[in-house]
């Protein structure tokens, strides 16, 4: 299986918050590969810096450090985006027949009816919205628009900013069956940011977990999710048990709040929350010593990965 998207050592850097401050380093060095025809989850609270790496990977966002290689010749037709509100993503002065072929006019590709018709179909969409505006479509048939328009370019990469967030809970299940559909039909390549562990389970072949800019731990999603080593997943995966629910827009049983980007502690960026090493007996090296993201195919920055697992 070959790669279609690497990412080396990704370094983004923001002004700091006054004039003379440091910089501020929101992704420190993460690194990532995305297989041609598989899915990618990232996860992470707010603030851990996921949907950042989603910018730059798109180029939304200028990288400070490092690399990101694409298979591609074309980024801008070969990597498309489904935003997470779908009305806010439309615009109210369009209908969906010009918001679908937007994407097409950008590329200077044919933009015909038809071609808008075929799309709109693809999506599980009538014809019969082609005239309609925004405000005039539910939720979910607003998220297919959004979906249809990011099909418009035959992309290969799709990058899913919590593409079901904004849903209620039977129209999510509809979306996510159909972005599976969808992946299958056109051998798509996903990269899925989200909150939701049930959403990244279900579309994800591989999940890597973020913490202050990092990646903290990384492998099949079976493995992260039913065996996580990295105590902050285990707390991810915590947080949701009991609850019936798989989300991490709660806090997550830990000591204290997700310290800001411009004050990362030194050691593990995680010491300050970490359970494990209250278990533990508050080792020095957890303060002293960053950890690295070390194991095969199944990876953990932690001094006692799968220790309490």
């Amino acid at each position: 299986m070959s790669a279609l998207v690497e990412i080396s050592g990704l370094v983004k850097e923001f002004p700091g918050r006054r004039r003379g401050d440091a910089r501020v380093r929101a992704i420190d060095g993460v690194d990532l590969t995305i297989d041609d025809g598989t899915a990618l989850g990232l996860v992470g609270e707010s603030g851990s810096g996921k949907t950042t790496v989603a910018r730059c990977l798109l180029g939304l966002t200028p990288i400070s450090g490092g690399t990101i290689t694409y298979a591609g010749a074309s980024l801008r037709r070969e990597v498309q985006l489904v935003f997470q509100l779908p009305i806010a993503a439309l615009d109210p002065r369009m209908r969906v027949e010009a918001l679908v072929a937007e994407p097409l006019r950008a590329q200077h590709l044919p933009r015909t009816r038809s071609r808008v018709t075929e799309l709109l179909g693809e999506v599980g969409l009538s014809p019969a919205l082609l005239h309609r505006y925004p405000h005039e479509l539910s939720g979910g048939q607003a998220q297919r628009v959004v979906i249809a328009r990011a099909l418009a370019t035959k992309p290969r990469l799709l990058v899913l900013d919590e593409p079901t967030s904004a849903l209620d809970i039977v129209v999510q299940a509809q979306i996510l069956n159909l972005l599976l559909e969808l992946r299958a039909e056109h051998r798509l390549t996903f990269l899925l940011i989200s909150h939701d562990l049930s959403v990244v389970g279900h579309l994800s072949d591989r999940i890597g977990v973020m913490y202050l800019g990092r990646i903290v731990e990384s492998g099949t999603a079976r493995d992260v999710l039913e065996t996580p080593r990295h105590p902050y997943t285990r707390a991810l995966l915590g947080s949701r048990r009991g609850k019936g629910a798989a989300s991490l827009d709660a806090p997550p049983p830990l000591v204290g709040e997700t310290p800001p980007a411009w004050a990362v502690p030194a050691g593990c960026r995680f010491h300050t929350r970490c359970p494990l090493r209250r278990e533990l007996g508050m080792p020095e090296e957890c303060e002293t010593v960053d950890p690295v993201l070390t194991g095969n195919g199944h990876a953990a920055a932690c001094h006692f990965a799968g220790v309490g697992a």
